[in-house]
């Protein structure tokens, strides 16, 4: 088992068909530890009984705009376990209005909050985890093909992924040192909690489905696939990278 003694972080499982879960499971199959974050009450009924079926160690709440939550979560993450040994932060919201219409009616604050939370927190996560992380840990986040070319409706999220996606390269010379490696996978669409909120998914669905070399969209799985290679020893050079898992519709052009 590639994972075996490891210890993982999953931030942002909402449900059994968020990309978290699909990493999760293929995470515990492969022998890794798990421990879950959740945001508040709400969110905490959904994420015990998937720690619960996955076998969890522990869930601990973590919202990612506090640095003090992300502080206390990170010394009760250290009293339980040490270390860790993989983080993945699959964290990302923006205001339903911003995900519609045109980018440039995004407001001042619906833009801070889409940065803040989808861009900012793996930075903040990384600072308050960095003295836990494991020599040769490896850290991976969630981005979207949005960051790089204008996606119908999903504007601020695609200006908050580019970040996110620079900020993989830096924190990655931040922490390689260490032998901490940082990466980013690029998944296509899949049908989840989040991209129900943006206008028009079943046409984004429709059109992978016709023009990726594939000829189909990816799933959970594949998604945990590509995430248990970044984890385990098997990418061991690999930082900084951004891995597209889309059936290669980024390689297409007209």
């Amino acid at each position: 088992m590639l994972l075996k003694d490891k210890k993982a972080l999953i931030l942002g499982v909402a449900n059994n068909k968020s990309i978290a879960y699909g990493v999760a499971d293929i995470f515990k199959k492969n022998g890794a530890s798990l421990a879950f974050s959740y945001v508040g009450e709400p969110l905490k009924k959904r994420v015990e009984p998937i720690s619960q079926e996955l076998g969890g160690d522990f869930i601990f709440d973590c919202d990612v705009t506090s640095d003090e939550q992300i502080s206390v979560a990170a010394d009760l993450v250290k009293s339980r376990w040490g270390q860790v040994d993989v983080l993945v932060h699959s964290v990302a919201f923006a205001n339903r209005d911003d995900l519609q219409g045109r980018f440039i009616d995004t407001s001042r604050e619906g833009f801070s909050l889409a940065l803040d939370v989808s861009a900012y927190s793996l930075a903040a996560v990384c600072h308050a985890f960095e003295p836990l992380f494991s020599r040769d840990a490896s850290v991976m986040t969630m981005t979207y093909y949005g960051s790089q070319k204008a996606i119908t409706n999903y504007n601020v999220m695609g200006v908050a992924k580019a970040a996110l996606e620079a900020s993989v390269r830096y924190l990655a010379v931040d922490l390689g040192p260490r032998g901490i490696r940082v990466n980013a996978i690029s998944a296509g669409p899949i049908k989840t909690l989040a991209a129900s909120g943006i206008t028009g998914f079943k046409t984004i669905l429709s059109t992978i489905e016709e023009k990726a070399p594939l000829k189909r969209n990816v799933d959970q799985e594949d998604v945990g696939k590509a995430a248990l290679f970044l984890a385990s020893d098997l990418s061991s050079g690999t930082t900084g990278e951004v891995l597209y898992v889309d059936c290669g519709y980024n390689i297409m052009g007209i």
